[in-house]
């Protein structure tokens, strides 16, 4: 599995050879640096480890500077460890999108979903609500309705779907067909949308 890291740009469309607008996410990749190599003798696995987006030395460590000066590299912000990378890759090399992604290849994009805060049922469920205003009932259009039985089990089953924070979590989006490959603006354009506020920081996998 190889991969780069990126950054959510935005939404656009674009029109295939049929004239059909699709609609597509722009994502800023790389260049990456390769921070360090992981080898089966020393660290059990095999694996790359790729930085991302430079940093001032003062908002980094002196562990960090120590490991991104071994590699020659400035201070990065975000990095992440691919695992059976298809090339072989030495310390210190840079990685942009035309060396590991073309048109028409398929990726899977992680990312963190934008925060919903504290929700209901019905949009963090998809509920439909208690119903119609009938028999008294006020205010209960979007309520959950009952969430147990009586004397037994006189308790609420663990994992029911109740009202609570949504959002914020790690999201993998799959085969997303990469439509444009930008490497003069390091850009990569895929169909769909893909998780994350704008800015954010995302994992393009191939």
């Amino acid at each position: 599995m190889s991969g780069l890291i990126g950054k959510k740009i935005g939404m656009t469309s674009v029109y295939n050879a049929d004239g059909q607008a699709l609609a597509c996410t722009v994502i800023e990749t790389g260049p990456c640096v390769v921070t360090q190599v992981r080898s089966l003798e020393k660290d059990g696995y095999t694996a790359v480890q790729l930085g991302y987006g430079d940093k001032k030395e003062k908002h980094s460590n002196k562990p960090e500077l120590g490991h991104f000066k071994k590699a020659g590299t400035t201070p990065k912000r975000k990095l992440v460890e691919f695992k059976e990378f298809t090339q072989e890759l030495n310390l210190g090399e840079t990685l942009t999108v035309a060396d590991v992604f073309t048109e028409a290849d398929f990726v899977d994009v992680v990312g963190t979903a934008k925060g919903r805060g504290f929700q209901g049922v019905v949009k963090r469920h998809g509920f439909g609500g208690v119903g119609g205003q009938t028999h008294g009932q006020h205010n209960r259009g979007r309520h959950p309705g009952s969430i147990g039985a009586c004397s037994f089990p006189s308790r609420v089953f663990k994992g029911l779907r109740m009202a609570g924070r949504m959002g914020g979590n790690r999201v993998k989006v799959q085969n997303l067909r990469v439509l444009r490959v930008l490497p003069e603006q390091n850009l990569l354009v895929v169909s769909g949308s893909i998780p994350g506020a704008k800015n954010s920081y995302v994992i393009i996998e191939k």
